[in-house]
C-alpha cells in the first residue's frame, strides 16, 4: 500500500515538473518573439499606411475614444447610415516632413462579409478625397470574394465621392465601383466599409465636422 502511494506521489511530482517546465518553455519563447512579432506588426501597418498615403512622411496616431476608453468614438446616426456592422479602429494623422497634416488613414473592420471581418486601411485627403485603400484581413470564398485585393482595391483609388455605390456592371462616374462577379456581399461589405470610413472622417475628423478635427 505504501508502494503505491509512494509511486502515485513520485508520478504526481513527475507531472508537476514535466508542467513547470513546459510552462518555463512557452514563456520563454514567449518572451523572445514577444518583439519581433510586435515589429513586424508595426512594420505591416506602417507600410499599409504607406501605400494609401505615399507623400507623407510620417503617421501619428490620434484618439476621440468613446466612453469606454476604448474604441473609437462613433458619430451620430452611425447606425441610421447603416453602418451598424462597422467598426472604426485606428486612426493616423498623415503629417508631412513639416509636420502639417495632409489627411488621415482610418482602420475599418466590416463585420458584414461572406466569410467573416474584412479588415481594411484607407487614406482620406482633408479635401475627402479618398486615396486607396489596402487590405489588412479577409477570409472570403477563393476565386469570389478573396478577388477584392484584384477587383475591388484598385476602383477605390484617387477618388473623390461623398459616397460609392456598387454596380454589376458599367460603373461610371466617381461614386459607382463595379461588383466582383458572383460576389455581391463582399463588395457591398467593403463598399459599405469605405462609406462608414469617409462618413466617419467628414463628422468626426474634417475641419467643421462635428468631432475633434
Amino acid at each position: 500500500m505504501n508502494e503505491k502511494k509512494s509511486s502515485m506521489i513520485g508520478d504526481a511530482l513527475i507531472l508537476f515538473a514535466i508542467t513547470l517546465i513546459a510552462g518555463l518553455v512557452l514563456g520563454t519563447v514567449y518572451q523572445v518573439t514577444k518583439e519581433p512579432i510586435a515589429a513586424q506588426k508595426e512594420k505591416a501597418k506602417q507600410e499599409a499606411c504607406m501605400e494609401v498615403f505615399q507623400d507623407a512622411a510620417s503617421f501619428e496616431e490620434i484618439a476621440i475614444l468613446a466612453e469606454d476608453g476604448i474604441s473609437q468614438a462613433l458619430p451620430g446616426g452611425w447606425s441610421e447610415q447603416g453602418f451598424g456592422g462597422v467598426d472604426i479602429g485606428e486612426v493616423m494623422a498623415a503629417k508631412d516632413a513639416g509636420g502639417v497634416i495632409l489627411g488621415y488613414v482610418i482602420t475599418v473592420n466590416d463585420h458584414e462579409g461572406y466569410g467573416g471581418d474584412i479588415e481594411f486601411m484607407m487614406g482620406v485627403r482633408n479635401d475627402g478625397s479618398l486615396n486607396g485603400i489596402s487590405l489588412l484581413a479577409i477570409s472570403e470564398t477563393a476565386g469570389l470574394g478573396m478577388r477584392a485585393e484584384e477587383v475591388l482595391k484598385p476602383q477605390f483609388a484617387d477618388k473623390n465621392a461623398e459616397s460609392f455605390e456598387y454596380v454589376k456592371s458599367g460603373a461610371a462616374g466617381e461614386h459607382q465601383i463595379e461588383a466582383i462577379s458572383g460576389a455581391t456581399i463582399t463588395t457591398n461589405a467593403v463598399t459599405n466599409g469605405v462609406n462608414a470610413g469617409l462618413y466617419y472622417f467628414r463628422e468626426m475628423l474634417m475641419e467643421g465636422g462635428n468631432g475633434n478635427g
